[in-house]
């Protein structure tokens, strides 16, 4: 994702995932522990995670499965999105990652 310019200025997944604005906040009230996406970070990436995880849910991908999951375990469909957009979040991070070290290795 070139908007995030370098993955070195992140210093973790959570880093990048609260850059994204996908990093979930917590909005607990008494027993009911419950969490939110945040509105801040940059919004072209979240909508960029955002699209991603709704490609994912409409075909047979991995992604749709843990979505499923989450939906089976309780969570409303905006938690399971928050959830799946914190997954595809970091699967962005260690991609780019992996990019960076492949492309400062030698080619023979």
């Amino acid at each position: 994702m070139a908007h995030s310019g370098a993955v070195s200025r992140f210093r973790s997944q959570s880093a990048f995932a609260s850059y994204c604005g996908v990093a979930p906040i917590e909005v607990s009230s008494g027993d009911i522990q419950r969490h939110r996406l945040s509105r801040a970070g940059d919004r072209q990436l979240n909508y960029a995670l955002h699209v991603m995880a709704m490609a994912q849910i409409k075909r047979a991908t991995q992604g749709r499965d843990y979505y499923q999951r989450k939906r089976a375990a309780g969570k409303i469909h905006k938690e399971a999105m928050r959830c799946l957009k914190r997954r595809l979040a970091d699967v962005v991070y260690r991609t780019m990652i992996k990019d960076t070290e492949t492309s400062l290795t030698p080619t023979p």
